[in-house]
């Protein structure tokens, strides 16, 4: 598998508050992308503990087993960092309230066990063309246009549109959804905060990642791209392709 991982703090924001990276091991991919929110710098505080923890868990802990083992592990580990985040949180006044989005991937040679909480997102990109968002957000605006509230065209300019219904390390413990999915050689996986999804649209994304460039070429157009469009947020990408065992 060959992969990256960029961050930007785009045009208008002071601090970058997303986090994220890429770790390898026995075969093993862990990509996660991790946007902060709080006020002040608590946000890249909630994010960087969101880190910490999922990563001292992937350094710690033998993974192995079948598809099941396997999301039972990620679901455990992303649920430590819920509790890690809100237990730093209620004892450090300043960062009262603070929580963070989480999307990570463990890819493995022919699947990958996606986990998530809040709006970042995984979408996959498949050798044949198809592409598609794996992960639902959890967002006011996406349950409206659930419901059938909202349209789609009316969810873009939406003034509520980044307020989500769930949050890592805002409540003591929180539902996290997980996924497993089958990818085989050709397939690319990108994860992104919404820095990227709402200032880049799909088909935009598809093209940059059907291009001929590398990885880093690749990641380094997409934030080029979101901070053309206006750069409003923090913008974070991972990307992994499934290269059929090559160098990682």
């Amino acid at each position: 598998m060959k992969s990256v991982f960029r961050t930007d703090c785009g045009k208008i924001r002071e601090h970058n508050e997303d986090n994220g990276g890429v770790f390898t091991k026995e075969g093993y991919v862990l990509a996660v992308v991790a946007d902060g929110m709080g006020g002040e710098q608590a946000g890249e505080v909630a994010s960087a503990l969101a880190l910490e923890s999922l990563t001292g868990d992937w350094e710690t802990t033998d993974i192995s087993g079948d598809e099941a083992a396997v999301a039972d592990w990620l679901k455990k580990s992303v649920k430590r960092a819920n509790k890690y985040i809100y237990n730093y949180a209620n004892a450090h006044a300043e960062c009262r309230g603070m929580g963070t989005t989480i999307v990570a991937a463990l890819c493995e040679k022919d699947r990958v066990t996606i986990a998530n909480v809040g709006d970042s997102r995984c979408y996959i990109l498949r050798e044949g063309g198809a592409f598609m968002q794996v992960t639902e957000d959890h967002s006011l605006v996406n349950q409206l246009m659930k419901s059938g509230q909202l349209s789609e065209e009316d969810a873009d300019r939406h003034p509520m549109k980044h307020m989500l219904t769930r949050a890592l390390g805002t409540e003591e413990d929180t539902a996290i959804d997980v996924t497993t999915i089958s990818w085989s050689s050709g397939d690319c996986l990108i994860l992104c905060s919404d820095g990227l999804s709402n200032m880049v649209p799909p088909q935009a994304i598809v093209e940059v990642l059907s291009w001929e460039g590398t990885l880093e070429e690749k990641a380094e157009r997409l934030i080029a791209l979101a901070n053309e469009a206006g750069g409003l947020d923090n913008i974070t990408i991972t990307i992994v392709e499934n290269d059929d065992g090559g160098e990682q």
